[in-house]
């Protein structure tokens, strides 16, 4: 047997055998597979394939068409995706539309810049309409441009969805809905034109949201101001006329507002007291001299006179509330030769005043802060009832009259951040610079305040401002006319009842406000926290102002009455307005003769005023529900709320609390009465791997377009599958380094199975003839079943991703195949064992892979055309497999995890025969393995731990093993003494056996392998 004995067994083994490549090559064959969806129509047949589903929608927020995509686009769009893809193959109709938004003020801002600031041109005059019509077609020129690019980009990450068909805020018809959606407030008599301070961007020339803003470090002038009080009341004279020496002390951070100040707020919870200076030797340069009196709360006293300089002082008494709202103070520039500052300064009892931090007084300019106003207002008010009731008595609107114009509001600051006439000696100063830096506003206030000897203390402060988040420049507060619509206003008789947090039931009237606070009661949020925020926001937000003063948008589609200001409620109007911009798109507000054609022959156009200002882009994206979910009939869902079982889910960043998720709310909510979602999913932000925020200056940015063109886009894929998205996501290299290795890893298991999977024939074991060990694999898929779509349906993502590669790593590499690689090569073809592995790893495959597609739907398809081959076969037509359920069986599952925990201290002892060179692989062993623990000896009856342990030999004994065998401290009852295995080794397994040369016609091979082999011969014999 000469010829045996010489004979090249590797051709016999049955060893993987794949064209699937090793080396991923994601690059350059990700793009192939983009196109090979395209001219399949992927998205098409998976629309077929769904017809009649229930929809599970994932409503696009919409990015702005401004730019490239940066990380954060990728982790948002990639997140969609996995929902989209996942819900999909769970059973829905879950079809993603992908949309823009294109108005607004950042486009103008580019158009102004490229198309007229750098090229040395006028900005055109937007009050002509020609010109306006003409600048709004550069801005819509700039917003196709790209959303062109930026569709390219989303679909290189790999994002399946109608990009022929997007939805556009531009679109004229969405223009359309957009008007309507407007009109509808205004015709339920929700919208109003009010005047309220707002955050204002001098830079930008326009009122801005809280959702267009962020706080940065910004440092700001602190000034002490003495104001004197000039009147005092109260039932004690002599503590009357103590007080009228003194003077209210105020600290602001905002000394350009001193000129709108109106007031002074105090707390009727706070203890204040009066307070003189007693200091000597004071210079007299000194702001305080011995003898002032001033009024301060008590537990910033000492704060108030170590920023004065003043070491020495004494509390006279206390000031009492009641004697506190009896006082009238001058206005610091009162004895100035200013003109306009002689009116009187009440003090008021407001709310929002503490004793935290300043005087415990707060400078009250009603123009320039919110607080502010709502105090002024409300004493305003009371006032007012009272004047209009005693001009009732005396048939006369004096009182009135001059009650009105004691509370008038005055406009301080113009758009352009200079003072107006209504501040008086600073109409040549300027609070913000149109470059967004400081100007003289501050400094002239204070040289002011120094002359009236009104000053008693100067600091800086560094804290966080208010910039806006386009321009990165501060804003300020003021007053302006604005578009609003009411947040309390009842809007039928009805009650609304709701749970609030703790299960309590509330009944409310029936407001904005409420319909919101109740429709996020109703809605799933994930991370949960995420309800308490959006709720605090809507409970906590003003009227919801509407209106911008600027260029690129869609207009306040309303017009008003001359002489009354009433706006103009009449259907027919509306519909024509409606009908010209789906015909026209919204340019036509701006036309030539717009207000005629609108208003048609039932109306003097002299007698209405048509408005012009645009609507804030929010109100674009809160209303994308009403032009692209309820008009698209393959989107159209049937909720809940509407008897249905349809479901809808809106994702983004935790920053649209505050943005689309607030916008949507509250425009669903004002037309609708619910939200436009059943759902709210957010995620954290992206940051470099130190945890900083990227910046172009600190050179940490990550591009998904260079990471794709490096990596591949399923690099990215699994780095966000695998993160935490409800938590800030860092990356940079040393991270993607981690996701390439997983990756590497995932593939090569991949790999692995479809190179065995080439020898499988189709042939199956019954469940019950299988070996155990299959059988246990099936019973993980099982669990792996349960655990993958409980993942999915909760948008667990990292659950589920780490149990598939926990799987796939360990439980499959190190595990199964590890142990079932001899009998896949070498058992004979007949082998029932070999059989039901082959039957199992193609379960495997097709579980994993299918489980796997909507993270990595490039690798997950490349596998699966590997195993599938065909120009129609893609694995993202498939759905989850619906497993058999007798595979799941608990008893062998925990019997196997005895096997494993004996197994662990049997290869933990042969690593260590390894590392010391007694031994080159497991196969030279026989350790003998003593058993001491019955119920861990019970578990390996049976079993043929050689073959588990991938030894060529092993003993089990029940006896005390002797000193020095190996153990493990967390397996008790199991010591391994190591030994070589005894015999010869085979030629074709290389396991080493006593009875290898047994079978005479097959010398030097064991017995099994012997029989493969005479298996093998008389097939290729007949071949």
């Amino acid at each position: 047997m000469s010829e045996t004995t010489s004979r090249d067994y590797s051709e016999t083994l049955y060893l993987p055998v794949t064209d699937f490549p090793m080396r991923a090559g994601l690059p350059q064959k990700e793009p192939e597979l983009i196109s090979r969806w395209q001219e399949m129509d992927l998205y098409k047949r998976l629309r077929e394939a769904a017809d009649g589903r229930p929809k599970f929608l994932l409503h696009d927020g919409p990015p702005y068409a401004n730019g490239n995509i940066h990380i954060g686009h990728a982790l948002n769009k990639t997140l969609k995706d996995i929902v989209t893809r996942s819900m999909q193959m769970m059973g829905f109709d879950s079809n993603y539309v992908p949309g823009w938004d294109c108005h607004g003020l950042p486009i103008e801002w580019k158009i102004e810049e490229e198309n007229y600031r750098s090229k040395g041109k006028q900005k055109p005059d937007l009050k002509n309409s020609v010109a306006m019509i003409a600048f709004r077609q550069e801005c819509r020129a700039y917003a196709e441009k790209w959303v062109a690019i930026q569709r390219d980009e989303f679909r290189r990450l790999g994002i399946e969805g109608d990009w022929d068909n997007p939805y556009l805020t531009m679109n004229y018809d969405a223009e359309a809905v957009i008007a309507e959606e407007l009109m509808k407030f205004a015709m339920s008599g929700q919208l109003y034109r009010g005047s309220k301070p707002v955050m204002w961007s001098v830079v930008e020339n326009t009122a801005l949201a809280e959702a267009e803003i962020e706080y940065q470090d910004y440092q700001s002038d602190m000034i002490w101001v003495k104001f004197p009080v000039v009147e005092a009341g109260g039932q004690d004279e002599a503590a009357a006329e103590e007080l009228l020496d003194a003077a209210v002390i105020i600290w602001t951070t905002t000394p350009w507002t001193i000129p709108g100040n109106r007031a002074i707020s105090y707390s009727s919870a706070i203890s204040y007291g009066l307070y003189e200076v007693t200091q000597d030797g004071l210079s007299d340069d000194n702001w305080v001299q011995k003898g002032d009196k001033l009024i301060l709360a008590d537990k910033l006293a000492e704060e108030v006179f170590r920023n004065a300089r003043i070491t020495d002082f004494v509390k006279r008494r206390t000031v009492t509330a009641d004697e506190l709202g009896a006082l009238t103070c001058a206005h610091p520039y009162r004895d100035l030769d200013l003109g306009g500052y002689q009116f009187d300064v009440p003090l008021l009892d407001g709310d929002h005043v503490t004793d935290d931090t300043g005087t415990g007084f707060v400078h009250t300019a009603p123009s320039h802060g919110t607080d502010d106003f709502e105090v002024w207002n409300e004493h305003a008010k009371l006032d007012l009832e009272i004047a209009a009731s005693m001009d009732r008595e005396n048939g006369t609107t004096t009182e009135y009259d001059a009650a009105l114009k004691r509370w008038e509001i005055p406009f301080t600051v113009a758009d352009d951040g200079f003072y107006t006439k209504d501040a008086p000696g600073f109409d040549s100063h300027q609070v913000i610079t149109h470059k967004g830096e400081k100007g003289t506003a501050n400094k002239a206030n204070i040289e002011k305040l120094k002359e009236a000897g009104a000053l008693i203390g100067l600091a800086r402060l560094k804290h966080q401002y208010p910039h806006s988040w386009r321009s990165k420049k501060p804003v300020i507060f003021r007053n302006t006319p604005q578009w609003f619509v009411y947040m309390d206003k009842q809007l039928s008789s009805d009650q609304i009842e709701f749970a609030l947090e703790g299960g309590n039931q509330v009944r409310t009237p029936d407001t904005l406000r409420n319909r919101a606070l109740m429709a996020i009661a109703n809605t799933r949020f994930v991370p949960a926290t995420g309800q308490n925020r959006l709720r605090s926001m809507i409970a906590g937000r003003p009227d919801w102002v509407l209106s911008r003063q600027r260029a690129w948008g869609v207009p306040i589609t309303v017009f008003i009455h001359k002489d009354t200001a009433e706006v103009l409620k009449d259907p027919a109007v509306n519909a024509r307005i409606a009908e010209a911009f789906r015909a026209e798109g919204a340019d036509v507000w701006f036309a030539e003769g717009a207000k005629e054609r609108f208003l048609g022959s039932d109306y003097a156009a002299g007698d209405w005023i048509k408005i012009d200002d645009i609507l804030d882009v929010w109100f674009d994206s809160g209303s994308t529900h009403a032009f692209c979910l309820e008009k698209r009939a393959d989107l159209k869902p049937k909720r809940k709320v509407d008897g249905g079982n349809d479901y809808v889910l809106y994702l983004e960043g935790s920053d649209q609390h505050r943005g689309w998720f607030h916008s949507s709310l509250l425009e669903s909510c004002g037309t609708r009465g619910h939200a436009p979602y059943d759902a709210v999913l957010t995620h954290g932000f992206t940051m470099a791997e130190d945890g900083r925020k990227m910046s172009k200056s600190l050179g940490n940015q990550v591009f998904p377009q260079d990471v794709i063109k490096q990596y591949g886009a399923d690099i990215l894929r699994l780095w966000v599958a695998s993160g935490d998205y409800a938590e800030d996501q860092r990356i940079g290299p040393e991270i993607l380094k981690t996701s390439v290795d997983s990756y590497r890893k995932l593939r090569n298991t991949l790999r692995w199975m479809l190179g065995s999977l080439a020898h499988a024939t189709g042939e199956t074991v019954a469940l019950a003839d299988m070996p155990e060990l299959e059988r246990l694999m099936l019973h993980r898929l099982a669990d792996l079943d349960t655990l993958v779509r409980e993942g999915y349906a909760a948008f667990d993502y990292k659950k589920v991703f780490h149990h598939l590669f926990t799987f796939m790593t360990v439980d499959l590499s190190a595990f199964y195949f590890d142990i079932r690689k001899d009998t896949l090569y070498c058992d004979p073809a007949s082998s029932v064992r070999r059989k039901a592995s082959l039957q199992v790893i193609e379960e495997l495959f097709t579980c994993l892979v299918v489980w796997m597609a909507p993270m990595l739907p490039f690798t997950m398809e490349e596998s699966w055309i590997a195993r599938h081959p065909g120009a129609d076969s893609s694995v993202h037509l498939q759905q989850f497999p619906v497993l058999q359920a007798d595979w799941r069986d608990e008893a062998l599952a925990a019997k196997w995890d005895k096997v494993r925990e004996v197994r662990r201290v049997i290869t933990g002892a042969l690593e260590i025969e390894r590392r010391e060179k007694r031994i080159g692989s497991s196969l030279e062993a026989h350790p003998v393995v003593h058993v001491t623990d019955p119920e861990l000896m019970a578990a390996l009856a049976g079993i043929d731990m050689a073959d588990i342990s991938i030894t060529s030999q092993l003993t089990l004994s029940d006896a005390t093993a002797p000193v020095g065998a190996f153990t493990l401290d967390d397996v008790k009852g199991v010591a391994v003494v190591p030994g070589l295995a005894e015999g010869q080794k085979c030629a074709r397994s290389w396991k080493i056996l006593p009875e290898v040369g047994s079978d005479p016609a097959y010398p030097d091979v064991t017995p099994r392998d012997a029989a493969a082999l005479r298996e093998w011969d008389a097939a290729h014999k007949a071949a």
